[in-house]
């Protein structure tokens, strides 16, 4: 199939199997943070905390990780935050099988390891172009997506299962098993030149910093994106993320299976949006499938807000995952192609500063206001604004223009 196209490439093969593993881990960390945050507090303001520790930190260290990015060796870079992040991962998990672990705790490990992560995510992003051809570029990052949608789906089912036999710490501690075994595979990447030997930096980082804003300044189908995107995430991911585990416990009472499979759901919903991009070697009218996607996610969010029986809500995250997953495709393949590549640190470090500055104030908001006026009703209020704010973009010509 021509989505695996790119597997050919040793050296993304080598990327890309570290990456899955890692992700599993993160799968399994995701379900058991957000069960054990509501067995331990009961709130949904609560889990908006935890989200919000490990966001803002990220959100204040993305440029400096972006400038590092386009200046320093990135496997490097990805090699040292893999080795920090399983360090964290292996406190939380002692911590837990001590029983020990406290919410402050969480919230300061959170903070750290939110921070290791805006550096990680831009070299991530800005390395795929230094391993494959052009006509590559849909088919490894629908692989790195499908692979991180698989293990979404298979991982909150396993988390269940650990959660259930062995406690929250098990899958912890797994989460930062699966860290040292990405960084193994990076340490096995042959060091090519473009790997090794980063573009010679001249100028300031303040300079590169400000030639990185410029850059998105320069096009308005990017600022515009990113603007819209910033908005938008308050009322489509803080709900997801803040109230999801509140909105099932008020529908369908303590079922952690559920909330496994609208997780799985999700991701199931994202592989086959994955399959379907992965086939091509060159995406079209980007700009008006990026943006229909986005519309649907947030139309799906508003169904998920109405009482629903679980195969209805079900069959919303299958959609939604799938929009998702065309929606990010769609975008990381624009960036990848249109923005010049010693610039590519920068610009995906002030994507993701941009896009998720708000993301805490979603998290907080939907977190608090769940609590207070009950989750089903931050579901339909958020999918209608997210989805306001988005067909917003779609008058603007600059983004129907994009192909």
């Amino acid at each position: 199939m021509q989505i695996f196209r790119a597997l050919s490439h040793r050296s993304f093969a080598l990327l890309w199997s570290g990456q899955t593993i890692s992700r599993l881990g993160d799968s399994l960390y995701t379900v058991a943070l957000a069960w054990w945050v509501l067995q331990k507090t009961g709130s949904a303001a609560a889990m908006g905390g935890v989200l919000t520790c490990a966001t803002l930190p990220m959100i204040l260290c993305l440029l400096f990780g972006g400038v590092a990015v386009d200046r320093l060796p990135r496997i490097r870079l990805m090699l040292v935050s893999d080795l920090l992040r399983g360090s964290v991962m292996i406190v939380i998990a002692f911590l837990a099988f001590q029983q020990w672990l406290e919410l402050w705790h969480i919230f300061i490990l959170s903070i750290l390891f939110g921070m290791v992560d805006a550096f990680f995510y831009p070299a991530y992003r800005a390395i795929i172009p230094d391993l494959v051809p052009p006509e590559l570029l849909p088919s490894s990052n629908s692989l790195g997506s499908l692979s991180s949608q698989v293990s979404q789906f298979v991982g909150p089912a396993i988390a269940a299962g650990i959660i259930a036999l062995g406690g929250t710490w098990l899958a912890f501690a797994l989460e930062g098993i699966s860290f040292a075994f990405s960084a193994l595979c990076l340490v096995a990447l042959p060091q090519t030149p473009a790997l090794r030997n980063p573009a010679e930096k001249e100028e300031g980082v303040l300079q590169e910093v400000v030639k990185g804003i410029f850059t998105v300044l320069h096009h308005p189908w990017l600022w515009l994106t990113l603007i819209i995107a910033s908005v938008s995430t308050i009322f489509l991911v803080g709900p997801l993320e803040a109230a999801l585990p509140l909105l099932i416990r008020q529908r369908f009472g303590d079922q952690v299976g559920i909330l496994a499979l609208l997780t799985s759901l999700s991701s199931l919903g994202s592989i086959g949006g994955a399959f379907s991009l992965g086939q091509f070697k060159r995406l079209r009218r980007r700009g008006l499938l990026t943006y229909g996607a986005w519309l649907l996610a947030s139309l799906m969010l508003l169904l998920a807000g109405l009482p629903l029986p679980v195969w209805g809500l079900g069959l919303a995250f299958l959609v939604q995952g799938a929009s998702f997953e065309i929606l990010g495709l769609a975008w990381v393949n624009t960036l990848q192609e249109l923005v010049p590549a010693h610039l590519l640190g920068r610009v995906s470090s002030i994507d993701y500063l941009v896009s998720s500055a708000l993301l805490p104030i979603g998290y907080g908001l939907a977190g608090l206001a769940a609590d207070r006026f009950g989750a089903p009703l931050i579901f339909l209020l958020g999918g209608a604004l997210a989805a306001s704010i988005i067909a917003l973009g779609l008058l603007h010509p600059a983004i129907r223009r994009v192909d």
